[in-house]
């Protein structure tokens, strides 16, 4: 699940609410950062090569992936998509304090009905991420946002930093991630990005340096077990660092911005109803294909091309008529507690 999206007036306001307006507003009408959603949905096509694999049993160990797959690939977008839902959680608590005195009440229900579309979910595909990322909000994004700016960045990179180095996979970053979304959104630096290419470019050399120099150490000497889990981790979040700052230097900085962004920014808003909704029909599909359990990864990156090339053509058809997807109406008609319109008015 995810917390950005919706079309609103692009041009108004801008600087008020630059990501999901809608949450202060539930008819939609505050503008958005078209760059934050194209993100979301380069992580989303991102994660979709590794969740068809791993659905379909394609994956029993990382040793039968292929290189390309398994160290540029496998872990790379998880990270960039618990960011961007920390950052939604921080643009959202800060609009509902416009709109609510009761704002951490009203987060709470968000996150309470996360973990409620999580729950159900995990009865049908076990392992689902929507019920860790509600249970983590509850128990890190609340409790931060009663401290003091500084103070919550300050743990958010305690919190980034300890997953790192206790190397107990993907969901041992999340924390730290989400809280420090949380406080970038806090510091309003989604609003200010078209500012900050000096500093994007500042974290694309060092994330990118990183990152390569952990895969080149895990492609040539591979560290024993426990050396290699962290290894792995840094690896992950650092090659996450460098997709996301380069992708928003080409959105941001280069003519080819405006027609990627046109491509990726439908396909980020309802990653509410994308993963679990996606995670089923990629299944029934890969199933009825013969995929389940083979090692045949031309086929799958196929199947996943195909995907996504439906998804870019049905995502800004629905958009065109609707403010959110199906699941994520629902989730916001029960953050606010009342029936949030959906359908656009068509001029």
């Amino acid at each position: 699940m995810t917390e950005l999206p919706a079309r609103g007036d692009r041009a108004t306001d801008a600087a008020a609410d630059p990501q999901r307006g809608p949450d202060s507003d539930p008819g939609g009408r505050t503008a958005r950062i078209d760059a934050l959603d194209a993100l979301r949905g380069f992580a989303l096509c991102g994660i979709i090569f590794i969740n068809i694999p791993q659905t379909l049993d394609m994956l029993p160990n990382l040793g039968v992936a292929p290189d390309g797959l398994r160290y540029f690939v496998l872990g790379r977008f998880y990270p960039i998509f618990y960011f961007l839902f920390g950052i939604g959680f921080g643009i959202f608590l800060r609009s509902a304090a416009r709109r609510t005195d009761k704002s951490r009440l009203v987060l709470s229900r968000r996150l309470i009905a996360l973990i409620v579309f999580g729950v159900l979910h995990h009865l049908l595909q076990p392992g689902e991420v929507l019920l860790w990322f509600g249970v983590a909000g509850l128990i890190v994004l609340l409790p931060l946002s009663l401290l003091a700016r500084r103070t919550r960045l300050i743990i958010a990179i305690v919190l980034t930093l300890v997953g790192l180095l206790a190397g107990v996979g993907g969901f041992g970053i999340l924390p730290g991630l989400f809280a420090l979304g949380f406080s970038v959104a806090d510091y309003r630096i989604p609003e200010t990005l078209h500012r900050r290419t000096g500093q994007l470019v500042v974290v694309l050399l060092v994330a990118g340096c990183i990152g390569a120099a952990t895969v080149l150490w895990l492609t040539q000497a591979p560290p024993v077990e426990v050396i290699g889990r962290r290894v792995g981790l840094v690896a992950s979040s650092t090659m996450a660092a460098a997709y996301a700052t380069a992708l928003l230097l080409v959105l941001l900085r280069t003519p080819l911005g405006r027609p990627i962004s046109a491509l990726l920014a439908p396909m980020g808003p309802d990653g509410a109803d994308e993963l679990p909704v996606g995670h089923h029909a990629v299944r029934d599909i890969g199933t009825a294909i013969g995929l389940t359990g083979t090692r045949e990864f031309g086929r799958m990156a196929l199947l996943a091309a195909g995907i996504l090339l439906v998804q870019a053509g049905w995502s800004p058809l629905w958009l065109s008529r609707f403010r959110y997807g199906p699941l994520e109406w629902v989730w916001r008609c029960v953050t606010w507690w009342e029936v949030v319109p959906n359908r656009k008015v068509m001029a």
